[in-house]
């Protein structure tokens, strides 16, 4: 067999990738991760007692708002990572410049407290298991985004596209988090909530050229 005929033959077969199949599969991920979190977040840790109230201050809507950028901007990146040859661009931008934000008003607030309040809004009750939670309620995500993309995704940078998975699946495991934590620092949100991302991010990368070889 020739090399034409051996090309003819692989392209026989050949269909075309839809448009928009890694964006619906990312959506499917989620759609199928972010309620795994939620029930996990329930199960193993219990849900803030008072969750109603907490809803009226703007910390808790922080600790959603800021994955939720992360996350938002890790997928975009992450569609284009999975595309040979297409450039990633500035969408991280979005999710770097959320947490900036974040340290920015938590070093304003942090500040302003006196010596005992400082150690409690860094330190707070739960520091010690906070990134680690985050972590373990994040897997369910991970592990379904990377599912998702072994279809389709052909990925040049399998690192950078794991890494990417990982911000993805624990921006989104943070927000199921936050169901639960009962911190009230913006310093504790800002250390201790990134670095749990930071965690799932690693885990994310180091599967990455394992999962994603051609």
């Amino acid at each position: 067999m020739n090399t034409d005929d051996l090309v003819d033959m692989l392209a026989r077969r050949a269909e075309p990738v839809p448009r928009h199949a890694l964006r619906d599969r990312l959506l499917v991920a989620v759609a199928i991760g972010l309620p795994l979190a939620v029930l996990l977040v329930a199960l193993l840790l219990g849900l803030r007692h008072d969750l109603a109230e907490g809803l009226r201050h703007p910390v808790l809507w922080v600790k959603f708002a800021v994955p939720l950028a992360v996350a938002l901007a890790a997928g975009a990146s992450l569609r284009r990572l999975a595309s040979p040859g297409v450039p990633v661009g500035r969408t991280w931008w979005i999710g770097a410049g959320a947490v900036l934000a974040l340290w920015v008003v938590a070093a304003l607030q942090w500040a302003g407290l006196s010596p005992t309040e400082r150690a409690v809004a860094l330190w707070g009750s739960s520091w010690r298991e906070c990134p680690f939670n985050i972590a373990v309620v994040s897997l369910p995500l991970l592990a379904a985004v990377l599912a998702m993309l072994r279809g389709p995704a052909a990925p040049t940078r399998p690192r950078r596209a794991g890494a990417a998975a990982g911000l993805l699946a624990g921006g989104m495991g943070t927000m199921a988090y936050a169901l639960h934590c009962p911190e009230s620092g913006l310093a504790f949100v800002a250390v201790w909530y990134v670095l749990g991302v930071v965690i799932v991010a690693a885990a994310g990368a180091a599967l990455g050229p394992r999962l994603f070889r051609w």
